[in-house]
């Protein structure tokens, strides 16, 4: 199972933790990915002190999203059957990897999302109050738009299935990327199951920037970049699907309606 999954590990200044991370997962893969969104620190240095490590490197930051779509690029192009993201600011334990690939071998799934309140864990941390708060108006917001039953839609610590995110036309390079993937998730029929993992919280004030740091200024982008998704996925609908295929029922609830036929509901 190992020659079949890449761990991909998304990196922007992570000196102080990057080799630790890297030493760490290496117990538990044998293919490992980072890409480096234009680091300014010494993270490249010590990254290329892991020959076996592919890098991809960004001259410029590009985003959160940016490394996560060259990341399902790269694994669809070397063949391999899974990749599970993690972070790089030791959040995301790679002690949980196995449990991933459990999950993974029992082939019931897409994706497999890490959750840090899908059941309380021994030592968790506490997540700033208003990144807690968001992240549950946006699970609650997803849960009833796109039918998932969703615990934690922001947890980054995933298992997704490579043929699934090549069919994705995922484009949302920044930290609203959750936005975009879920629904485009809901739309492809994906199965989404989720995996607990122990809340980590090492620096509480990591920051966002351009302006996110700003909770209301988040919460609202998320919004538009979800809105504005789902607008292009009804166009897409239209586009690709029978001219009557859930002519009868409102977009937010296509993903109740996942098979080429009229909707019954």
């Amino acid at each position: 199972m190992r020659d079949k999954y890449l761990v991909a590990i998304p990196v922007f200044n992570e000196e102080g933790y990057v080799s630790r991370v890297l030493d760490a997962t290496h117990r538990y893969a044998d293919h490992i990915l980072v890409v480096d969104d234009g680091s300014t620190d010494r993270t490249a240095e010590l990254v290329s002190r892991y020959p076996e490590v592919a890098v991809i490197r960004h001259e410029v930051n590009g985003g959160y999203g940016s490394s996560l779509i060259d990341a399902f690029a790269y694994a669809a192009e070397k063949g391999f059957e899974w990749v599970i993201t993690m972070d790089c600011d030791e959040q995301h334990e790679p002690a949980a990897i196995p449990r991933f690939v459990e999950a993974m071998a029992e082939d019931d799934a897409d994706i497999v999302s890490g959750s840090r309140y899908m059941r309380l864990m021994a030592n968790n941390g506490l997540p700033p109050s208003d990144r807690r708060s968001i992240n549950e108006k946006i699970t609650k917001l997803l849960n009833e738009r796109l039918g998932f039953h969703l615990t934690d839609a922001f947890c980054g610590f995933k298992a997704h299935r490579v043929e699934s995110m090549t069919r994705m036309k995922l484009t949302e390079t920044g930290y609203a990327f959750p936005m975009q993937f879920w629904a485009q998730a809901a739309y492809l029929g994906l199965r989404v199951r989720e995996l607990p993992v122990r809340l980590v919280y090492n620096d509480p004030n990591r920051h966002f920037g351009g302006g996110l740091d700003n909770p209301t200024v988040r919460y609202r982008h998320y919004l538009e970049v979800f809105e504005t998704e789902m607008k292009a996925l009804a166009a897409r609908c239209a586009a690709e699907k029978p001219a009557d295929f859930c002519a009868d029922v409102p977009f937010s609830r296509l993903s109740a309606c996942r098979t080429r036929r009229r909707c019954s509901l």
